[in-house]
């Protein structure tokens, strides 16, 4: 092999130096999900939980194109039961501390979202 004293050590470092990250995080904790819970006095949520942990972008997409572009300002979620189509009414006047609800995911899952370009963000009980 042509010069093969070099170009041994050189991939070999190269798959080291390429591996680091993941020999970095073997021993890490990993991922852990924050602990949401509904609002006192709140027993459900427009869907389910599990459907709102991984789909609540898309459905704000959707609530917004509806009553953006068609009117619409109704809800009917898969229980049936019918809710105003509002950020600001219908999902804040649940989950009212964006510190203590949208921010500990976002953070986690390094996410920003651009919903409080246009609304006010909830303060809690301020």
């Amino acid at each position: 092999m042509y010069n093969g004293k070099y170009i041994i050590p050189g991939l070999v470092i190269f798959a080291i130096l390429l591996t680091v990250p993941f020999w970095y995080n073997l021993g890490s904790p990993g991922y852990a999900t924050p602990e949401l819970k509904l609002p006192a006095g709140e027993k459900n949520c427009i869907e389910s939980t599990e459907w709102m942990k991984a789909e609540h972008m898309q459905l704000l997409n959707i609530w917004r194109d509806n009553v953006v572009r068609m009117g619409n300002r109704v809800y009917t979620a898969s229980n049936g039961k019918k809710w105003d189509i509002s950020l600001q009414n219908t999902c804040m006047k649940c989950h009212t501390n964006k510190a203590e609800f949208c921010d500990k995911c976002h953070d986690t899952n390094s996410v920003d979202p651009y919903c409080w370009t246009c609304h006010v963000a909830p303060r809690g009980n301020e």
